[in-house]
């Protein structure tokens, strides 16, 4: 059995409630929600693999599609001599072995401004989020395959939250494609 995660119900609903062969869980936002969903879900039951679909945003206003995201950095951290993106006691960088993407900056808030997104185009995000460092993390600590499913949504500042309300259904619908073609579900 595989496990279908989402942050939101919203970026599911163009996924049909069942969906042969996967079990779902929806987190909720943020990085303390993700861990802690999915660490309950993994902890109660076994899962040959992790798929988890959701929005982003770009860091460039290029960047637009369906991403398999296989490295997530934090931009909201700094260790102790005050380094952005370095956690005092976490990586710097998670990854999924075997696969070439995108990498993804997560952080535990929405988005929308250009000073963050030039903070985390230094750090060398292409695209971000709230939750997919700790979607990868945790897989990583149970052993459970993990790929990362990512649709662009927004451009990550000028009001992008309005632009994200507009966009999370039609990128859930792109998102149901992509699963349909590399799962034939």
């Amino acid at each position: 059995m595989k496990l279908l995660v989402a942050a939101l119900d919203s970026e599911l609903v163009a996924f049909p409630a069942e969906l042969p062969g996967f079990t779902r869980l929806v987190t909720g936002p943020g990085k303390l929600q993700a861990t802690y969903a999915l660490t309950r879900e993994l902890d109660a039951a076994d899962y040959d693999e992790i798929l988890v679909v959701g929005t982003a945003g770009a860091v460039d206003a290029t960047t637009v599609g369906v991403h398999d995201v296989t490295a997530a950095l934090q931009h909201d951290v700094s260790d102790v001599d005050g380094i952005a993106g370095q956690h005092v006691s976490l990586p710097p960088l998670v990854t999924i072995a075997g696969r070439s993407g995108t990498t993804i900056a997560t952080g535990d808030h929405f988005v929308d401004d250009a000073g963050t997104v030039a903070a985390i185009r230094a750090l060398g995000g292409i695209l971000v989020d709230m939750e997919t460092y700790a979607y990868i993390w945790v897989a990583q600590q149970f052993g459970v395959p993990i790929r990362v499913l990512k649709a662009v949504s927004d451009n990550a500042q000028d009001d992008a939250i309005t632009d994200w309300r507009d966009a999370v259904a039609a990128c859930s619908a792109q998102l149901r494609d992509r699963v349909a073609e590399l799962y034939g579900v």
